[in-house]
Parts: C-alpha cells; structure tokens; sequence
C-alpha cells in the first residue's frame, strides 16, 4: 500500500490555471484588493497577463469555494481606504497549494534547461 503524503492532499488543486495561478502568486506577497491583484498579477508577470475584473472575481469565486483564499476580516483605516473594497488572503491549503506550484514549476524549468542544453552539446535527454 502507498503511503499518504502531502501531494496527495494537493493533487486535486495542481496545477492551477492560469489565472488562479496569478492570483495565488500575487496573494503569497500578502492581503490584497481585487484592483490591487490585477496590478500585482500584471507586474508579475511582466505586463504580459492583464487580468479584466470579469476573470479576476470569476477567479476569486473559485478559489474561495476551494478554500485555498479568503475574504481577510482585517479592514484599514476606512479615511485610507473604500470600505466596499474586500480584502483577500491565502488560506493555509492556499499557501500549501502556491508552495507545490512554484517547486512544480521550478521542475519544469530545469528540466526543460537540462534538456535543451543535452541537445545543444548533441546528447539525447
């Protein structure tokens, strides 16, 4: 019989797609605002993604319903900010899940380096 680990627990949410993978990605800097995710997830990804509010609160309802965010209760002080603006943050399945991302992809990176530098010195591999 296999034994049980951790990855186990996250198969069901690895990989992410894309925009959840954006969002998981800006939330691991910290608590943010949906507008403030969409400028996170654009400077992230060097200005090549701009997420609309359409995918973006798509995206959050998902991932709300899968536990891996929430809505933050913590508000600023309402003279800095809109108090109609709602907080997220990365649940402890949410950390778990960006950690398990960020090595697979990390994986995939090197492997695919390894790879193409084999076929560069003319090995197979």
């Amino acid at each position: 019989m296999k034994d049980h680990t951790e990855a186990d627990d996250l198969a069901p949410f690895v990989p992410l797609s894309p925009a959840p993978l954006h969002i998981v990605l800006a939330l691991n800097r910290g608590e943010r605002h949906g507008y403030a995710l969409m400028g996170d997830v654009e400077e992230l990804s060097g200005g090549i993604i701009k997420m609309g509010p359409g995918t973006l609160y798509g995206s959050i309802k998902k991932l709300l319903a899968q536990g891996l965010i929430e809505e933050s209760p913590a508000r600023p002080d309402p003279t800095l900010d809109n108090q109609r603006r709602r907080y997220y943050r990365l649940t402890g399945l949410g950390q778990r899940v960006c950690h398990a991302e960020m090595e697979r992809l990390t994986t995939l990176l090197e492997r695919s380096r390894s790879g193409a530098a084999s076929r560069l010195l003319g090995r197979q591999a």
